[in-house]
């Protein structure tokens, strides 16, 4: 399922940080609707897989911080995440997270950026990746393409990539 969120709360409810400019971070509050109020609903009302093992979250720019805050917070309900293009600028918290919460986290990250983002965005990424490595049994892969854009179109290039990465 996919939820769309272009609106004006988007930087505030895909942020589990506050931001000097943007904010109140409520991050947590959203993804914890998704785990758990959202997800049950959707395995009541649909055939689904409901096991860990087939529930993956994927976003790309703040829905790629998002993904990753996700699986780190719920690391019983999200097997894996497509961290595509993370919006990591947003707060360096999100490595302490992921040093204190990735030990309980062994599913499946997949890592995504194109070297046209910019130095920082390829920096942060491969910062987070270094970090989850180092603390976690997560299975985890780093992608990052010479002529990739910060972009839907390039994100739905990428897509397949993290498909195939999930195996299962």
């Amino acid at each position: 399922m996919g939820i769309d969120h272009g609106g004006a709360k988007r930087m505030n409810e895909y942020s589990p940080f506050d931001h000097e400019e943007f904010g109140k971070g409520e991050g947590s509050a959203y993804v914890d609707f998704v785990a758990k109020k959202l997800k049950p609903y959707i395995d009541k009302k649909f055939r689904t897989i409901r096991y860990r093992q087939h529930t993956f979250i994927a976003g790309s720019s703040m829905g790629g911080l998002i993904s990753m805050y996700a699986v780190l917070r719920h690391p019983k309900v999200f097997g894996g995440a497509g961290v595509f293009s993370p919006s990591f600028w947003v707060s360096d918290k999100i490595n302490s997270y992921i040093q204190k919460r990735g030990k309980k986290y062994k599913g499946l990250v997949y890592f995504y950026a194109g070297k046209q983002e910019g130095e920082q965005m390829i920096q942060q990424l491969l910062k987070a990746f270094e970090i989850l490595s180092s603390v976690s049994k997560a299975k985890s892969t780093v992608v990052i393409r010479n002529d990739g854009l910060h972009n839907e179109a390039r994100w739905r290039v990428e897509f397949p990539g993290f498909y195939q990465f999930l195996k299962f």
